[in-house]
């Protein structure tokens, strides 16, 4: 049966649009993409498919050896497609493949690490485990940052109509345009009282007649809030102004309190600034002891307004569990946690091994590491701020010991060269890669196998129904 899916003839084009018929999709690529071969064997990467689809592809952009496309035609459905719970979905971009089956979820997680290593990283390891899926595919996240708009996003029904955009809304960027929000009723991600929280906010800034953010014009005084929970029960909340009105702010923020006592952490700052960045701002405590605790197994955790935390807090306990299999600690190890953030890593196999340095770019980051440390009373750690790659060095070893054990966590972009290098000149007896994105990793094993070997991987599945993977990889060093 064929199926009519965005399919449109663009008139008035010198060109004569291009099309692929009979795609069959066979994969996924980078950022939820899919993708299939034309008859020349040409990449295409599409848009709203998933592997088992056979398509006819509209071509929107060519490059050297690959395209981009979306559908027009289906021929075939997937026999992994399942319907979608979220009635945002195909919208807010939050959750790509919730169409998807889990079990098939996996699976092309599973291929996106296997071809990583073998494409970019040039590299079999001796050992490739099964992906360990998540316990939980919904309200598995901690964090969840919601934007204010005077805007609502329509559907293209909606602007056909006539219908006028001007609602005051709280919920998503539509994925690609800073100045659109999706107005969300319902999120399957975050756990209650989330969703009250978010739906109460937008009431109460609307009864009060407070200014809806204009991304366009950037004028409005609510522009975003940050909702971030617990297993403790904890709750924290931080808000983004565009500018200071303390009169407004107070009855605001006390009507929320009165609302909703439960709060723990109450924060705010006032954003100026074009941009939604707020780690350079000042963030005032407006109420509670300034942050929320979170717990992994026995050890406890700080986590202000400001700091980074693993976002899916039963499947962070399961990953660094498999962080200390991986390493297979004895005891007297003296070990480097690189980009260790709060210290979640450090602090959580300090246990197993001598000693742990953490090394974190970011200043408040480890003083949250260095305070959950007094708060578990922990004492052989110790942590420094600075670029791994400019601290890392071999007098820094002279100094704090040569490690047995380099565990490296670094961000979505990978080590930085130098850091590659001096990890090569320290030349620990192991290393335990932990990555989000299993393209970088391979580029960085693939600089380390002058020295190491990978000997095992396993993928973790930190975020069901999204394209993001996390990769653990075990390196061990090259006998001489």
């Amino acid at each position: 049966m064929v199926v009519n899916f965005l399919f449109y003839i663009i008139m008035g084009r010198r060109k004569k649009p291009r099309i692929f018929e009979q795609i069959a999709i066979t994969g996924v690529a980078d950022k939820g993409k899919a993708v299939g071969r034309n008859e020349e064997g040409i990449v295409i990467f599409v848009e709203k498919v998933i592997p088992g689809d056979v398509v006819d592809v509209l071509v929107k952009r060519k490059k050297a050896g690959y395209m981009h496309g979306m559908p027009v035609v289906f021929h075939k459905y997937s026999e992994d497609r399942v319907e979608a719970f979220c009635e945002h979905f195909g919208v807010c971009g939050g959750c790509k493949w919730q169409n998807v089956k889990y079990e098939a979820q996996l699976k092309h997680k599973e291929e996106v690490v296997r071809n990583a290593l073998k494409r970019i990283g040039k590299v079999t390891p001796h050992i490739f485990l099964p992906i360990l899926p998540a316990p939980e595919i919904t309200y598995y996240r901690n964090k969840l940052e919601f934007s204010f708009s005077c805007k609502r996003w329509l559907t293209k029904e909606e602007l056909d109509s006539g219908i006028s955009n001007k609602e005051d809304v709280l919920g998503f960027h539509v994925p690609g345009a800073y100045d659109k929000i999706v107005n969300v009723n319902e999120c399957h991600l975050q756990p209650e009282p989330s969703n009250v929280l978010r739906n109460a906010i937008k009431s109460i800034s609307i009864e009060q007649r407070l200014d809806f953010y204009n991304i366009n014009a950037h004028e409005g005084m609510m522009r975003n809030v940050i909702v971030r929970t617990s297993s403790l029960g904890e709750i924290m909340l931080v808000f983004s102004f565009k500018k200071e009105e303390k009169g407004k702010i107070k009855k605001f923020l006390d009507s929320l309190l009165e609302q909703f006592p439960k709060i723990t952490s109450l924060h705010y700052c006032i954003n100026p600034k074009v941009n939604d960045f707020i780690l350079d701002l000042e963030i005032i405590t407006y109420y509670g002891k300034g942050y929320i605790e979170e717990k992994l197994g026995d050890t406890r955790f700080k986590i202000g307004p400001k700091s980074f935390f693993q976002t899916n807090t039963k499947q962070a306990k399961r990953l660094y569990d498999l962080i200390v299999d991986f390493a297979g600690f004895e005891g007297h190890e003296n070990v480097y946690d690189l980009y260790t953030g709060t210290g979640s890593i450090a602090l959580y196999i300090s246990r197993y091994c001598r000693q742990v340095v953490g090394v974190e770019e970011i200043a408040a980051a480890i003083e949250d590491a260095k305070f959950n440390q007094t708060l578990n009373e922990i004492d052989n750690t110790v942590f420094y701020a600075g670029d791994v790659k400019d601290i890392l060095t071999e007098n820094f070893a002279n100094q704090h010991g040569k490690p047995d054990i380099v565990i490296t966590d670094p961000p979505r972009a990978g080590m930085h060269p130098k850091a590659v290098d001096i990890l090569l000149k320290l030349a620990a007896p192991k290393i335990v890669y932990v990555s989000c994105n299993p393209a970088t990793q391979a580029r960085d094993i693939q600089l380390l196998q002058e020295k190491y070997e990978l000997i095992k991987v396993q993928p973790v599945d930190m975020f069901p129904h999204t394209h993001h993977i996390e990769n653990i990889a075990l390196l061990h060093l090259k006998k001489e």
